[in-house]
């Protein structure tokens, strides 16, 4: 778990915009992709490993994982939404 104070800090790392924790729906969503084999990030790499959470940001766009407790705020390991149908979708 993400302190709030910590989520105030953080910023996406490519536009800066805010980034706001994944509800539990979309973090299961991801995880039924990713045992699917049918997720991949934004370099175009499938994504293997489940996700612990995930962190959105502000225009719904981009999710990036958290994994072991630690987000992964690399602009090529952000998972593009539309994947899931949910672009431009507030979470």
């Amino acid at each position: 778990m993400l302190s709030p104070e910590f989520l105030a800090m953080i910023r996406c790392p490519e536009n800066r915009s805010p980034l706001s924790p994944a509800d539990d729906a979309l973090v299961a969503r991801l995880n039924q992709s990713i045992a699917a084999g049918t997720l991949k990030n934004r370099a175009g790499q499938p994504v293997a490993e489940p996700l612990d959470g995930g962190l959105v940001r502000q225009d719904g766009t981009i999710a990036y994982p958290i994994v072991d407790g630690f987000p992964v705020l690399l602009i090529d390991e952000g998972i593009p939404l539309a994947q899931l149908g949910l672009d431009h979708a507030k979470t």
